[in-house]
């Protein structure tokens, strides 16, 4: 059984029903064994014990009718024992063997029951043959008559009993089998059935290898494999929606650098043709030599914001403690380099926290770049710090109601940002940021019909010296820390 056991389970190309319907005929086949022995040996203890105990009541009745003339065994003959279905003999002490008249069997006594006779201590039961060779369950009692000592020596035939306990072990062996059988039918069933989800996940997989199409798979039930299915049909989302925002930003990607490359191409042709040809104006060349440095500025701009997109869930993060003030204050500098004309309208509150200044600097300068480029000359452009949420508003245009949705995706330009420059990358740049310190970002419209852009950061207004020494009741409050 073990070794057919392990033949099929090695086989790694059989259905894994199969080998759970084999593992539960087998886990069947040794319950049943181990139940069916100890049922037949104790069984078979139990009716030698209740032999024994019929037996000695017999020898003891029996001692004390012959103690008194032992040597003509009391009046006993063979037809009188035959009746009780035993037999009967004396051994003396000195090992004479003495039967009743009559008697046709005679028992072979064993050492055990000569000792008896001599020390007149103790009893023996065992399993022995007659002189025919006929198994006997043979007891034996010390005996005197006064005179002499005797073991006296009572046997019953096994046959019946044998009979017994071999109906008990076929019994036992056919209802095991059957058991057997029936427990691995129906571990068949059971495994077919139950597997039933696992085999529509690996129809699901081979679906996917053969015709590339992520659809998800039917539930049904609420037990662990449902769950599993779930699980599944959850990554298939995830990589559908992660192969369409691959596409997309391939898409994207390369439809946003044809257009600063094919104009480099244009303005270098242009300079070969005029090295060439001397065909160009006084002044044309230094503005088509302008124009090519701002294409590559704007080129530039485009590859590092799609490197920061690519790389910035595998860059290992730094975090440590900042002042918000202070990067937002970067970041107000910067803008105000690039809108010389603009007013800056800044007010900033306490805001501690744990992060990456680099990426937060470089996330709250795109969105005043965001309003640096949509202002009107002279606008203000407003920076509040609250609690823990900045607001970053302007007087321009605005975003439409249509575009809010989406003004975070990547590439995304809505119509009045067509012809403006950029990559269509920083606001993903800034909600990609700001989720990763555990935060988040909305889009809306200031009170002046401009856009307005609110960040929340966890943090607290209490600097990490004075945090140190405030404590919740479990331990030490400890500042915000970046999630990913």
């Amino acid at each position: 059984m073990i070794r057919w056991l392990r033949s099929v389970l090695s086989v790694s190309n059989r259905p894994l029903h199969d080998r759970l319907a084999a593992l539960v005929s087998a886990a069947v086949a040794g319950a049943v064994a181990i139940t069916g022995i100890a049922a037949y040996i104790i069984t078979t203890l139990a009716v030698y014990n209740q032999l024994d105990g019929e037996l000695f009541d017999i020898a003891a009745v029996t001692a004390t009718w012959i103690s008194g003339d032992a040597e003509s065994m009391g009046g006993l003959n063979s037809d009188a024992l035959a009746t009780a279905n035993v037999t009967m003999m004396l051994v003396r002490s000195d090992n004479v063997e003495i039967s009743p008249p009559g008697a046709s069997t005679v028992l072979e006594p064993s050492a055990a029951e000569r000792a008896i006779a001599r020390t007149q201590v103790g009893s023996s039961a065992r399993t022995g043959v007659d002189a025919k060779g006929t198994p006997y369950r043979i007891v034996a009692v010390p005996l005197t008559d006064g005179r002499n000592h005797y073991a006296l020596m009572l046997g019953r035939p096994l046959g019946p009993t044998d009979q017994i306990l071999r109906i008990l072990a076929f019994s036992l062996l056919t209802f095991g089998l059957l058991a057997v059988l029936v427990a691995g039918a129906i571990g068949w069933v059971i495994a077919r059935s139950g597997l039933q989800p696992i085999q529509r996940l690996t129809d699901a997989v081979i679906r996917v290898t053969e015709t590339d199409q992520l659809e998800p798979i039917e539930l049904g039930g609420m037990d662990e494999l449902t769950d599993l299915t779930q699980s599944f049909n959850t990554m298939m989302g995830t990589l559908a929606s992660s192969r369409d925002r691959q596409r997309r930003l391939i898409a994207d990607a390369g439809h946003e650098l044809r257009t600063p490359l094919t104009s480099l191409r244009t303005n270098v042709e242009l300079l070969i043709a005029d090295d060439r040809q001397g065909m160009l104006p006084p002044g044309a060349r230094g503005e088509i030599l302008r124009d090519i440095a701002a294409q590559l500025g704007e080129f530039t701009q485009l590859i590092g914001d799609l490197v920061h997109l690519s790389r910035e869930d595998k860059v290992e993060a730094h975090p440590e403690p900042i002042d918000l003030r202070d990067v937002v204050n970067s970041s107000v500098t910067r803008a105000k380099r690039r809108g010389p004309g603009l007013l800056f309208d800044v007010e900033l509150d306490p805001l501690f926290l744990v992060g990456e200044p680099d990426s937060l600097e470089r996330a709250i300068t795109n969105l005043l770049d965001n309003a640096v480029k949509f202002s009107p000359p002279g606008g203000v452009v407003t920076v509040r710090l609250v609690g823990d949420r900045l607001r970053i508003s302007d007087q321009g245009p605005g975003v439409a109601e249509a575009d809010l949705p989406h003004v975070f995706d990547r590439f995304y330009r809505s119509d009045k940002a067509r012809n403006t420059p950029g990559s269509g990358l920083g606001l993903s740049i800034v909600a990609q940021t700001i989720k990763a310190h555990g935060g988040w970002v909305k889009a809306g419209r200031s009170e002046s019909g401009g856009a307005e852009f609110t960040i929340r950061l966890p943090g607290s207004s209490i600097p990490p010296e004075e945090q140190n020494e405030i404590t919740d009741g479990e331990g030490t409050v400890l500042l915000p820390r970046i999630t990913g």
